[in-house]
Formats: structure tokens, C-alpha cells, sequence
């Protein structure tokens, strides 16, 4: 079996094929830490990924009771996840057109099998808005915005704009009497502002009325614009809160 042996020698064997990959630079510009065979390597792999780990390994207890977080934050990107799933099966059957938007949304709460999404996605996005106030709320009355928290208050403060916005933008697309006048109102006061307040409403409804124009802009910005942007400040919010210690002591 000597020849089994030299053969081994000059080809090698699994592992070693697997350790002599793992040393170039492919793979190191892929994994920057070893693999994690012992304490220092597991820790690096976790505390460098915010995927694996957005919240620091150690945290105070106090921290942590409902009590004091009021889980609101927690409740919001979960109802956040809801009004994605819901708004994704609600697609299949919604056509943004003047001609198919109102029908389509009668359909969806009379005829299609999937019709309770329609109110599951309605009923998250107002507890999105009360339990982002709430949050808000909690944040400042614990003066957890405090140095040097100050950056992700301000994050904080986009994501809560940005949920207004998905409300706004959402407010549209049953195309009844009802969202009509309210995208109305809600878009002659934007076109009241000084100076850019008319070319800014000219963009956002895409004329001079609401029409269909402005259902299909907000069908965009409602399913594609808002959500992405939403999705990239939570990722920033959760890492800022991992680098900045964990949630806030109480006062």
C-alpha cells in the first residue's frame, strides 16, 4: 500500500485541500476572522456580523424589564415584518389603475380567499404608528436620546417619519371617495409650503390632481421606496444600538 500513501502525499488529503483554501485571499476577502474553533474566534465571528448578533453579548438586567422598554420597539418591527408579508399576498390581487383599484379592493374583502389580509394589513399599520409613538416616548421619557445615543435617536426619528409616510402613502390606493379627498387635502398642504411647495407636489402626485398619476406613484413609494428605506434605517438602528452599549440603564 505504498503507493496509496505517495499518492496521498502529492495530492493530499480533504482537509488539507479545505486548510490551504481557507489561506487565500478569496477566501479572506469573504471571512475576515478564522473559523471559530475556539472562545476569541466564535466572539469575533458574532460581535462582527450584525445579522448573527445586533445586540451587545452582555446587558444590564435592569434593562431588560418590560417595565421599562415597554417592548415597543420589539411589537414595531414586528408588525413591521406583518405588513410586509400581508402587503406582498395583498399584490397578487390589487391592480393600481383608476379602473381596477376600487373593485379590487371590494374583492379582496368580499370574494378572495386571502380577503382577511386586506384587514390584518390595515389593523398593523395603525398599531405600527400607535406602538412607534409609543416607543418614542418611552426613549425620551427614560433619556435613553442621551450621549451617545444621540445619532440613533435621530434615526429613530426618520424611521417614525418614514411609518407616517407608509400610512400616507397606503391611505390612497382604495381609490374610494374617502382616500381621494384625504390625498387631496393632505397634498394641497404640502403644495402650500413657500417656493418648492407646488413643484414638490407636482412630483409626488405627478400633475396638477389627483388622478391616476398619483395612484401609481404611491403604489411605488407604498410597496418598493418606503419599505427598502425602512428596512436600511432598522439595520442602522439595531447596530447603533449594539454599538452603543445596549439599550439605555434606567435613570
Amino acid at each position: 500500500m505504498s503507493w496509496l500513501s505517495n499518492l496521498k502525499e502529492k495530492v493530499g488529503t480533504p482537509s488539507q485541500w479545505y486548510s490551504d483554501f481557507t489561506r487565500t485571499p478569496v477566501w479572506k476577502s469573504i471571512f475576515r476572522h478564522k473559523l471559530p474553533n475556539d472562545p476569541k474566534n466564535r466572539a469575533l465571528v458574532v460581535l462582527t456580523n450584525v445579522f448573527l448578533h445586533l445586540h451587545p453579548v452582555r446587558m444590564r438586567k435592569q434593562g431588560l424589564r418590560v417595565s421599562y422598554t415597554w417592548c415597543m420597539g420589539g411589537i414595531s418591527f414586528f408588525l413591521f415584518l406583518s405588513l410586509t408579508v400581508t402587503g406582498i399576498l395583498l399584490m397578487f390581487y390589487y391592480r393600481p389603475t383608476a379602473q381596477h383599484a376600487y373593485p379590487d379592493m371590494l374583492d379582496l374583502m368580499e370574494s378572495a380567499s386571502l380577503g382577511i389580509m386586506r384587514e390584518m394589513h390595515r389593523w398593523a399599520a395603525h398599531l405600527m404608528i400607535i406602538t412607534v409613538w409609543l416607543h418614542m416616548l418611552r426613549v425620551f421619557l427614560t433619556g435613553s436620546y442621551k450621549p451617545p445615543r444621540e445619532f440613533n435617536w435621530v434615526v429613530g426619528v426618520v424611521l417614525l417619519v418614514l411609518t407616517l409616510l407608509l400610512s400616507f402613502t397606503g391611505y390612497l390606493l382604495p381609490w374610494d371617495e374617502l382616500a381621494f379627498w384625504a390625498i387631496t387635502v393632505g397634498t394641497d398642504m404640502v403644495g402650500s409650503a413657500p417656493i418648492l411647495g407646488e413643484p414638490n407636489r407636482f412630483v409626488l402626485i405627478g400633475g396638477y390632481d389627483v388622478g391616476e398619476n398619483a395612484l401609481i406613484r404611491f403604489y411605488t413609494l407604498h410597496v418598493i421606496g418606503l419599505p427598502l428605506l425602512a428596512a436600511l434605517f432598522m439595520t442602522v438602528h439595531f447596530w447603533r444600538i449594539r454599538r452603543d452599549g445596549g439599550l439605555a440603564r434606567p435613570l
